[in-house]
């Protein structure tokens, strides 16, 4: 929150974040956060919603990745969240084998694994299916004009069908409208 501006949007912060590669502690923290206010309201009695962090292509990267969560879970102590760790579709498909080893062991850890933006990378249908994730999220570009345009609701209704048929909870990002929810 700056102080004359008021609130950053990340797009304004994430980049830099990445470029200085301070985005490995600022995920880190993220997590952290994430799962000590998950755990505090738990605590005051309140049943928290499923917390998503978002994951840069720079943390997924590393080596440690998958330790650095195991840490920051172990850490909080017991706890048990519903936590889920949301990937951009393109920088899964950038080491796909590498990073399938990653989500499965994390997808083991009991964190459900989101790929976010689905259908605007690079995605192969080839691995759909050989991918450890729980949920599969439209990106917005295909549901603001899906009232609309017939080709991007026939996209809309055909990645759903797909994600059923595999067993995979679907979310729609950018939804506005009681017609785009329908």
């Amino acid at each position: 929150k700056d102080p004359e501006n008021g609130l950053v949007p990340p797009l304004s912060f994430i980049p830099l974040l990445e470029e200085t590669r301070m985005i490995l502690e600022a995920g880190r923290w993220a997590l952290s956060k994430a799962i000590s206010d998950s755990k505090k309201w738990k605590a005051m009695g309140l049943n928290p919603p499923k917390v998503a962090v978002n994951v840069s292509p720079i943390q997924l990267r590393q080596k440690d990745f998958v330790s650095m969560v195991a840490s920051v879970i172990n850490g909080a102590g017991n706890v048990t969240i519903g936590l889920e760790l949301e990937i951009t579709e393109s920088v899964i498909m950038q080491d796909i084998e590498a990073n399938i080893k990653k989500l499965r062991i994390i997808r083991d850890m009991n964190i459900e694994v989101a790929i976010d933006d689905f259908g605007t990378g690079y995605s192969s249908l080839n691995y759909i299916a050989k991918l450890p994730f729980n949920v599969l999220k439209i990106d917005r570009a295909f549901i603001v004009n899906m009232t609309s345009n017939a080709d991007d609701l026939n996209i809309v209704s055909a990645i759903i069908s797909l994600a059923h048929s595999l067993h995979l909870r679907v979310i729609a990002e950018g939804v506005e409208t009681n017609e785009q929810a329908d």
